[in-house]
């Protein structure tokens, strides 16, 4: 059986974001099964889809709220994970866009509310219990999240922290060859 490699995308996001296609492109080197499924603003809806895609050979790679739902899956279910600029505790942060929105890059509206936040809380793990299972990439240079919250969170797991950078992680590709030893993706 082929390897899976599931992609997460963040927060108003969609499968075609620049890392997901990027990454995409280079698993097509690999015989592994390749996919980013589009997840919508439904936390608990997203982690029931992408729950309804691991297989007992899965990976995961996951970018900010991504990063999230790749560490919940990792430690629930034992998955290796790579976490990319992760939103540690989205709840806070999505606090302050409570009601109206719009996802460009899947082009629907959507009122987010506070059983969206609940639902975050809910997938939130306090306590890494398997942190071997996840490798850190995080830049400094974050301007939507905090990186230090990433990098004291993920103090016991594998880490690259690089210095400047941005939420895209400026220069994603550098990191590919370390992602496929990471996730041993052969």
């Amino acid at each position: 059986m082929a390897k899976r490699v599931i992609y997460i995308h963040g927060f108003n996001s969609s499968q075609k974001s620049y890392k997901a296609v990027r990454f995409g492109e280079l698993m097509a080197h690999y015989e592994v099964d390749y996919c980013v499924p589009c997840l919508n603003h439904e936390p608990l809806q997203a982690i029931i889809k992408l729950e309804q895609l691991l297989t007992p050979n899965t990976v995961l790679l996951g970018s900010s709220l991504g990063g999230f739902f790749a560490t919940y899956l990792s430690q629930r279910y034992q998955i290796p994970a790579v976490v990319i600029n992760p939103a540690v505790a989205p709840y806070n942060l999505l606090q302050s866009l409570i009601g109206p929105n719009y996802n460009p890059y899947q082009d629907y509206h959507y009122d987010l509310n506070n059983s969206h936040i609940e639902a975050l809380k809910a997938l939130a793990v306090n306590e890494l219990k398997h942190p071997e299972l996840l490798y850190l990439l995080q830049q400094t240079g974050d301007e939507v999240l905090n990186f230090q919250h990433a990098v004291n969170y993920y103090s016991q797991c594998k880490q690259l922290v690089e210095f400047g950078g941005d939420h895209s992680y400026t220069g994603f590709e550098s990191t590919f060859a370390s992602i496929v030893d990471f996730l041993k993706v052969t």
